[in-house]
Parts: structure tokens; C-alpha cells; sequence
């Protein structure tokens, strides 16, 4: 069984993308969500190995998602994946407790790397 994998975007279309890429590779994408309030409620049903982030969501937003979770769970493996990416936001989620950044659009294999990066981490 691959590892799972929850998906945190607002755009179908980014999640679709995803989706596509990590499937490929062999990972379970067991949830998906679109605002952060969602993926919070969701992280706490299904504890997925990793969640993929976006950072400007309506609701409630990537950042405050990320520590919501991290309250839920201090070792959950998070990495953001937002075009939202000005040197003081990366730093800010980074310290907040975020594995990685990866810039939109995104590079697979830079994608793939901070994936593999993250879940290599143990807990």
C-alpha cells in the first residue's frame, strides 16, 4: 500500500493535477479537501501520512489550517504549495511548522522530492 496522501486546494484543477502526479507514483490520495476548515475536519478523520497545502483558501486559510493540524497532531507532515510565495510567507509557514514550500506552478520533480523528503522524516 502506498502512502497516503490529502490534498488541500481550493482549485479543482490543482487537485486534479496533483492527483494525477502522486497516483502515478504509487500514492493514495485518500482525501481531498477545498478551504481549510474542511481540512482540518478531514485530517482528523482519515490521519494521512502527508497533506498538501494551498495557502490563500476561502474560509479558512493555509496557515491557519497547517497549525489547527499541527494542534490536532505535532508530528503531522504538512508542505505548502501555494503561489503565495514572498520570502516572509515561506518563512513564516516553515516556522509554523510546514516540511516544505513548493512554488506554483509547480516542478514534478520538485513536487516528487519534497513529498519523498517529508515522508522519509519519522514521527
Amino acid at each position: 500500500m502506498g502512502k497516503r496522501i490529502m490534498l488541500v486546494d481550493d482549485s479543482n484543477f490543482a487537485r486534479n493535477m496533483l492527483k494525477d502526479i502522486l497516483t502515478k507514483q504509487g500514492y493514495d490520495v485518500v482525501g481531498e479537501a477545498q478551504n481549510g476548515r474542511e481540512a482540518v475536519e478531514l485530517y482528523d478523520q482519515i490521519k494521512p501520512d502527508l497533506v498538501t497545502m494551498d495557502i490563500a483558501m476561502p474560509e479558512l486559510d493555509g496557515i491557519n489550517a497547517l497549525n489547527k493540524i499541527l494542534e490536532i497532531n505535532p508530528a503531522a507532515r504538512i508542505i505548502i504549495i501555494s503561489s503565495a510565495n514572498s520570502r516572509e510567507t515561506v518563512k513564516h509557514v516553515v516556522q509554523d511548522g510546514a516540511l516544505d514550500f513548493v512554488v506554483k506552478p509547480f516542478n514534478k520533480n520538485r513536487l516528487l522530492k519534497a513529498i519523498d523528503k517529508a515522508l522519509a522524516r519519522s514521527i
